[in-house]
């Protein structure tokens, strides 16, 4: 084997990160640990043309398919980067479910760890079918009884795994300190003239389970401050209709995605407060992205967001609620509200600690002596803390 342990990391569109939570998670745990594993990315051809395409990125082999990596082709896609990590990996690490319906057919011809990170119940997320959520789910399955280790990255999550399958899951979440405050530039005021004062900003996709409707009815009532929410509204008819019934309240601001980071980032950091409304999933990536930025955090009362923030967040659970807290809050306790959030952040949330988290899980493999139903982290170093609920 050599003097590093060969690990495959399968399911994420590619590198450099261009696409979601996922890549991002790659990309840093390639940034901090290819110095102690040979790390091998998989990436998705379609997504990266020929002539733009790495061999290697920040000391990581990159391996294209001629595949797109969601969707329906993300399931054969993700198949054959397991299959090809079988002959050339270690360790394969997994980032989603949507080809862990085949593990246990991979496994009778593999010795070979799989590592699956189960992200965020994919299978409860309202905009897929009833079939599409009966795989997901059958996939999750798979993957908890078949692989070698699992991945929670919220304890809600990892609640769940134990609740439903019986089984313990490590628990490592995401970073957010790539997150950088930028300064405003005058000449951007005209474009987005809410910059001069307090405003309320969220950033997501527009879909049901993000609780859009009832976030954009609450600020409807409350036109006290601007509220600025940046999302694909033109990707479904839900979001066509939400966006035609609210883009006439002057104080609401509702715009299309911004794909300049520097752009997005001034907006964001330099919001009053951060809405997050997002009820399904385990720890997103855009909510301790905002407490990286010491961004005080009103988010929809369900037991991830609490989880994440340990309690220490606001809440709301309906449009009332959210108008009510918004009411209520003031200058000292928002001020309150944002430093506990960053002490959050800078604790369990940034990529140092993220990787070291994976570093122990990758150890317990290097030295051999990993049972999946014995061996629990919690006494591991470098792992998050116990949430504390207040």
């Amino acid at each position: 084997m050599g003097k590093f342990i060969r690990i495959g990391i399968v399911g994420t569109v590619g590198l450099p990160a261009c696409y979601g939570g996922f890549e991002t998670l790659a990309q840093n745990l390639v940034k901090q640990l290819s110095n102690k594993y040979d790390l091998t990315v998989y990436c998705s051809g379609k997504k990266y043309p020929s002539k733009n395409r790495l061999t290697y990125f920040n000391g990581a082999k990159l391996r294209y398919l001629p595949l797109k990596a969601n969707g329906v082709q993300s399931i054969l896609y993700d198949l054959i980067s397991m299959i090809h990590a079988m002959f050339t990996q270690d360790l394969i690490l997994v980032l989603g479910v949507s080809g862990c319906a085949f593990i246990p057919v991979l496994k009778f011809f593999t010795r070979k760890k799989f590592l699956v990170n189960i992200d965020g119940l994919e299978w409860r997320r309202d905009k897929w079918r009833p079939w599409v959520q009966s795989f997901l789910k059958f996939s999750e399955a798979m993957a908890v009884k078949y692989a070698d280790g699992v991945v929670a990255d919220n304890q809600a999550i990892r609640d769940y795994v134990m609740e439903e399958y019986g089984v313990d899951a490590h628990l490592a979440s995401y970073g957010g300190d790539q997150a950088q405050r930028e300064p405003i530039e005058l000449e951007t005021i005209s474009q987005y003239p809410f910059l001069k004062g307090r405003y309320f900003f969220k950033v997501c996709r527009i879909e049901p389970e993000n609780n859009v409707e009832m976030i954009l009815e609450g600020f409807a009532r409350y036109p006290k401050y601007p509220f600025v929410l940046v999302g694909n509204w033109n990707h479904s008819e839900f979001g066509r209709k939400l966006k035609q019934t609210y883009e006439g309240y002057n104080h609401i601001y509702l715009y299309d995605p911004i794909y300049d980071p520097k752009t997005l980032g001034m907006l964001r950091s330099n919001a009053w407060v951060y809405i997050h409304g997002h009820s399904a999933g385990g720890t997103n990536p855009s909510l301790v992205e905002a407490m990286n930025l010491n961004l005080p955090i009103l988010a929809y009362d369900v037991n991830y967001n609490r989880e994440t923030t340990e309690g220490k967040g606001i809440y709301f659970g309906d449009a009332f609620q959210l108008f009510s807290k918004l009411q209520e809050l003031n200058e000292p306790a928002r001020q309150e509200l944002g430093r506990k959030m960053g002490e959050i952040a800078k604790r369990r949330y940034t990529w140092k600690v993220i990787s070291e988290q994976y570093d122990v899980m990758f150890g317990l493999y290097k030295i051999g002596n990993y049972e999946k139903e014995t061996i629990s982290l919690d006494n591991q170093p470098s792992l998050v803390e116990p949430v504390v609920m207040g």
